[in-house]
């Protein structure tokens, strides 16, 4: 019998297996940032231990920082103690670190794969949920917990269960003006925030495809939504193209060997996954979602549901999700007004989203009652823009570009959306207070979140296209 894509890397990474117990898993990168690290390192230093492999560990401040004026010391205490310590520990330990300042500093899901670190078949984790980021490349990436960050550190192993194995594929021609962003949340509407639960998901089909390495980037990300362990993708062409040349690819003949691997990495035909499901591309519209979990998603000419037509179970938390957002039953949530909108986010901040945001933006200006926030995923990404001229275009529009940091996805700095206020935000989670006290989000595609910022309301990016504004 064949082998998926996820055991062949799984297999390949495995140090020590008994029958009854977790598997030992070897981690090639583990990336670290300043909100998970600090208990691990103090775990460290009371056993004695260094970290076991230095080289294999990539450090960099990203949740805690302000996205502007970096060159000024940190107003937050809390926010400035924790990257503090995490400058501290590094030095410590003898691991380098991407600090603000650095020219890779980033987004922690950003820099690994821009840096060519992250690549094909490797076995990456990070204590943050949204690793799995890095299975856009064809590789094994997760989220861990500070205990298994402190693992990680001491032995450069995990104890991991092996999860099942899920397909989800999606085939055919997507509507203009959808895109990768509209894909993941369409498929997690579908199945709800827990449909992955317990799975590793293969992305699969002529559609997936065809997207970008930031637009697999984008529907790996958000894997976590729907509750699965991991999500991975084949890699290509088109993986293999994105890789080459970056700052710590492989070079010469190593790139030679990578490639004659990494051209192994698919699932067989005859692979054995647990479940299988199956989406037409041509059924996705928009996006946005209306309530406090990414599976409370509608296409946005779509009403909010009824209570009723949930279980009775569920009709409690439906309503109180619904009483947080200040939404009714069968509401339209299009021309809704909004007050915030947020480009940015380890889902949607790498330079093409950026690129496609300002191609839009371009010779408009945002309604005056919305306050837009475009965060860059990192240092280079930030540049690329500024070479390229687009902070001139998203100055010009009233989306003045910042400095890179997880910014308001979560809102662990300055860049807090007030009570009460709504935000079309590009960040991959609408739980309550995610990005502010009582504040309320809807996620969106780039492109979605640029035509409200410009409307002042929820709007429909075809709108655009029928003005034919937007190729």
């Amino acid at each position: 019998m064949g082998q998926t894509l996820f055991d062949k890397i799984w297999d390949a990474h495995v140090v020590s297996s008994n029958e009854g117990f977790p598997d030992i898993l070897y981690i090639d990168t583990h990336f670290i940032h300043e909100v998970t690290s600090p208990q691990a390192f103090d775990g460290l230093r009371t056993r004695g231990l260094p970290v076991f492999r230095p080289k294999q560990t990539v450090a960099t401040a990203d949740h805690n920082v302000p996205t502007i004026d970096q060159h000024l010391p940190i107003k937050e205490e809390l926010s400035r103690y924790q990257v503090d310590m995490l400058t501290k520990n590094c030095k410590d330990f003898g691991i380098e670190l991407y600090g603000l300042g650095h020219p890779f500093q980033g987004i922690v899901h950003v820099i690994g794969p821009e840096l060519g670190i992250t690549r094909p078949g490797g076995t990456y984790v990070c204590g943050d949920s949204h690793t799995s980021t890095h299975g856009a490349f064809g590789a094994i990436a997760f989220g861990i917990g500070t205990s298994q960050v402190e693992q990680v550190m001491a032995t450069q192993c995990l104890l991991q269960s092996r999860p099942k194995r899920m397909k989800i594929e999606v085939n055919g021609t997507l509507q203009k003006g959808v895109g990768a962003k509209d894909i993941i949340l369409y498929i997690i509407a579908q199945i709800s925030a827990a449909g992955g639960t317990g799975y590793a998901v293969e992305y699969a089909g002529d559609t997936i495809r065809s997207l970008s390495m930031e637009g697999r980037m984008t529907i790996c990300n958000m894997s976590i939504e729907m509750g699965a362990r991991c999500g991975l993708i084949a890699p290509d062409e088109t993986t293999i193209n994105y890789v080459k040349g970056r700052e710590f690819a492989p070079k010469g003949e190593e790139w030679d060997k990578a490639v004659a691997y990494w051209q192994t990495l698919y699932s067989d035909e005859d692979a054995q996954f647990d479940s299988v499901l199956s989406f037409k591309a041509e059924d996705i519209e928009p996006m946005i979602t209306y309530g406090t979990n990414p599976g409370m998603g509608i296409g946005v000419t779509q009403h909010v549901p009824e209570t009723a037509s949930f279980e009775a179970k569920e009709q409690g938390s439906y309503k109180k999700a619904l009483d947080y957002m200040g939404l009714h039953d069968d509401e339209t949530l299009l021309g809704k007004p909004i007050d915030y909108v947020f480009i940015g986010s380890c889902t949607n901040s790498r330079i093409e989203d950026l690129r496609e945001v300002a191609q839009f933006v371009k010779g408009k200006h945002k309604a005056d009652n919305v306050v837009v926030w475009v965060v860059p995923g990192s240092k280079q990404v930030q540049e690329q823009a500024i070479r390229e001229g687009l902070d001139k275009i998203f100055d010009a529009a009233g989306f003045p570009l910042r400095e890179p940091g997880c910014s308001a996805c979560l809102g662990m700095n300055e860049d807090k959306i007030p009570a009460g206020k709504y935000c079309v935000s590009t960040s991959n989670r609408n739980f309550e207070g995610r990005q502010g006290p009582n504040s309320r989000t809807f996620l969106a595609s780039p492109l979605t979140a640029a035509a409200s910022a410009i409307t002042g309301k929820v709007t429909d990016i075809r709108e655009f296209l029928k003005e034919g504004e937007l190729v």
